[in-house]
């Protein structure tokens, strides 16, 4: 889910603005108006918690945990509305390069939000990407849209940093809620993690759908469907695709947190890259100069880095495990 959302959801939402949309609200909108379909699987697990104790309660998940949960879908209905904004003025090779940087802020988030230690490998890591984006930086004439000025492009540059930022914040205190959950003495469970997921949901599409009416975004949708280069009928489903692949993101990230931990998802996420740089210039005909390549052999060198020190850390600690034992 996550592969599919990381380079599904940003291709989608390219393609919206490239096409002729141009309603900022209703693409952040689209990244979590998605969580009724949470619906089906904690449905089944209600039930299925009914079928062996009539008693039962519809949620399990704690108040606290719950009104954390509704904190940070607040967070990513803002995340969603910088990122679009940025997407708005940016190719989606140049986002998902930029994007990657979320790497650098759930490493140093993670850090001082859960204490997980800086490996000479996360340093690296971060330094590459840094490198990357800095020279991205350099080369902003080279790849704009067609229509977009210098300052747009600025603009759009400086916003995706920010969302990579506020990304890499929440990733981590995702982590911080399940530990909270876990500290009351329950388990964190396969249920906990989807009932927090569906409130972040509903927030987060709450804080979007207040600005599109703000916006009167819902009065122009059938005027961008009608003007929309694609046709009508294919411009609801550019955005119905958009919002199931988006969710695919959301919940494959806070599955692999719950998987295994907050650093993980973040390296999956801009593991992608390629393939969303790849798929923008196969279907989206966007350009692929020599400054993307460099950036994106340093990202993929930063991310190689990051994951043989986790490789080699796991080894050691499952070799002085094996010689506890044998002591």
């Amino acid at each position: 889910m996550l592969a599919l959302g990381t380079t599904g959801g940003p291709i989608m939402s390219r393609l919206y603005f490239s096409k002729g949309g141009q309603r900022l609200w209703l693409s952040a909108w689209l990244q979590s108006v998605g969580w009724p379909l949470i619906l089906i699987p904690v449905g089944a697990s209600y039930l299925n918690r009914r079928a062996r104790d009539p008693s039962a309660q519809l949620m399990q998940t704690p108040p606290r945990v719950l009104l954390a949960a509704a904190a940070l879908g607040l967070g990513v209905g803002a995340d969603g509305f910088v990122y679009a904004y940025g997407l708005a003025y940016l190719p989606v090779s140049t986002s998902a390069i930029l994007i990657a940087t979320q790497l650098i802020f759930t490493v140093g988030f993670a850090f001082l939000i859960l204490r997980q230690r800086l490996a000479p490998a996360s340093l690296n890591a971060v330094a590459l990407l840094t490198v990357g984006a800095v020279l991205l930086g350099l080369h902003v004439s080279s790849d704009r849209p067609t229509g977009v000025t210098r300052d747009k492009y600025w603009l759009g540059f400086i916003l995706t940093l920010g969302a990579a930022a506020l990304f890499g914040l929440i990733l981590p205190l995702i982590e911080f809620n399940y530990k909270r959950a876990a500290g009351g003495g329950r388990d964190v469970t396969y249920t906990l993690v989807m009932e927090m997921q569906l409130v972040m949901g509903i927030f987060a599409t709450t804080f979007c759908t207040v600005g599109m009416i703000v916006n009167k975004d819902f009065q122009a949708i059938p005027r961008e469907a009608r003007a929309f280069e694609l046709g009508e009928a294919r411009y609801y489903t550019v955005l119905v695709w958009c919002a199931i692949m988006w969710q695919f993101f959301l919940l494959g990230a806070v599955g692999v947190i719950f998987c295994v931990h907050t650093l993980l998802s973040g390296i999956l996420i801009a593991v992608f890259i390629p393939v969303t740089e790849v798929l923008g210039v196969i279907f989206l005909h966007e350009k692929f100069g020599s400054e993307k390549g460099v950036a994106l052999v340093l990202s993929l060198w930063g991310l190689a880095s990051y994951s043989y020190g986790e490789y080699s850390e796991a080894k050691a600690k499952k070799k002085a495990a094996l010689e506890a034992q044998g002591s």
